[in-house]
């Protein structure tokens, strides 16, 4: 109804229809007087949900103003652009709720800047990292969904009003002038070359934009499941000890239930890409294919997301990060971690590179075979004791001396998580 209204005072502006029934237009439009069940009964006689809207609207208008309902238009072009209007709320809302966590993920990686724990590659123990620099990366991702969100909306948000297959026939010489006006005053943008309807790869743009922004929050929920792993233990969900319950038999559980729902939901929304690439198909300038499919699709994706954020900043809100476990999983490596950092030394003393790497890695080899600390096989080794001392190894085996630029990278992300939110963390 707000866009049969903007419709009807395009019309006016541009004398096709008096003023005076532009306003009682926009009048019926904006009050109570058109009901849902009133709709609903009509609809049930013409078999078409639009038009019965627009019969509705009639009934309510006094004078003749009911005459000028949908002038020119198609449904679609009603059906579209209110789609437009309600795609534009739904990607603020998702929008505030990505600045949200956005923002809890710089505190955290600021909290947690120099907090040691084992990086790892195929699962397996690599080289050491900060809690604060893992978490920084996730900064990084999200930045680049909010930019992604603010270029998508003038695509998205796109309506038409260029009637029954585009040309804009039945609104007359004036057709360009009013598909403007409408979206002008809407805050629209609109389909320069439509058929009857939007161009659909606007909406698989959307779709499969929201589809990544789920896959990245599957992303966070699952490196926290996989924290929370008995073995690992290094983070864990929020958890209310005094009544919340883990099991409904192993009273001792402790669940990573919130980032396994975002998991889950993530599945889902990536689901409604397949239907919506096959939307993007209609026969000649359009059918009614899409139609049924887009009442699920458009809709479940924002309502899900939005639930999926929200979710996963709690669970950030609330983490519990275990940096005693996370010191004690790197004394469990008994040193193996610390292999690459010997390599460079090594390298350093004018070794070839090959022929170090191949030097440390038969001492990774023997420390396993022999279940000793892999300073213990270097010093074993003639070779390696010949270039550097115990001393230099004891050194540079140091955890704390091999994190790289991970804090100059915390600040920097926490720094412009700053600048783009205008808000101190």
């Amino acid at each position: 109804m707000k866009v049969e209204a903007a419709l009807a005072k395009a019309h006016a502006s541009l004398g096709t229809i008096g003023m005076s029934d532009a306003e009682e237009i926009a009048r019926v439009a904006s009050a109570d007087a058109v009901t849902l069940g009133r709709i609903k009964e009509i609809e049930k006689e013409t078999n078409h949900d639009l038009m019965a809207m627009v019969r509705a609207m009639t009934e309510q208008c006094k004078g003749d103003a009911g005459k000028y309902v949908h002038m020119g238009a198609t449904s679609n072009d009603i059906v579209d652009t209110a789609t437009a209007l309600q795609i534009k709320a739904a990607l603020e809302i998702i929008q505030d709720d990505v600045d949200e966590l956005l923002y809890t993920f710089a505190k955290i990686a600021k909290r947690e800047r120099d907090t040691l724990e084992i990086g790892r590659t195929h699962a397996q123990f690599a080289i050491p990292i900060t809690f604060g620099f893992k978490v920084a990366g996730y900064i990084a991702e999200v930045i680049r969904h909010r930019e992604r969100l603010f270029e998508i909306m003038p695509r998205a948000c796109a309506g038409k009003m260029a009637g029954a297959v585009g040309t804009g026939a039945a609104l007359g010489k004036n057709f360009n002038k009013i598909q403007m006006i409408v979206m002008r005053d809407l805050s629209l943008t609109y389909e320069p070359a439509a058929t009857q309807v939007v161009g659909r790869d606007r909406y698989t743009e959307l779709i499969c934009l929201m589809a990544n922004i789920a896959t990245s929050l599957e992303r966070y929920g699952t490196e926290i499941r996989n924290l929370q792993r008995s073995e690992i233990a290094e983070a864990s969900e929020p958890f209310d000890a005094k009544k919340q319950v883990g099991s409904s038999t192993m009273a001792q559980k402790r669940n990573p239930i919130n980032s396994e729902n975002v998991t889950g939901l993530a599945r889902i929304v990536r689901g409604f890409l397949i239907p919506t690439f096959e939307n993007q198909v209609l026969w000649h300038e359009r059918d009614l294919s899409n139609s049924s499919a887009e009442r699920f699709t458009i809709p479940h994706v924002f309502v899900l997301l939005d639930e999926m954020i929200w979710k996963m900043n709690r669970v950030f809100m609330g983490l519990e990060v275990h940096a005693d476990r996370m010191l004690q999983n790197i004394e469990s490596a008994q040193g193996m971690i610390m292999a690459e950092p010997v390599m460079m030394k090594l390298t350093e003393k004018g070794i070839g590179r090959q022929d170090a790497h191949e030097m440390v890695r038969e001492a990774s080899m023997a420390a396993v075979r022999k279940g000793i600390n892999l300073r213990e096989a270097l010093m074993e080794r003639d070779d390696i004791k010949r270039i550097i001392t115990e001393e230099e190894i004891i050194s540079v085996m140091d955890p704390a001396n091999y994190t790289g630029c991970a804090g100059e990278i915390v600040d920097k992300m926490v720094s412009a998580t700053e600048e783009l939110l205008d808000r101190k963390v």
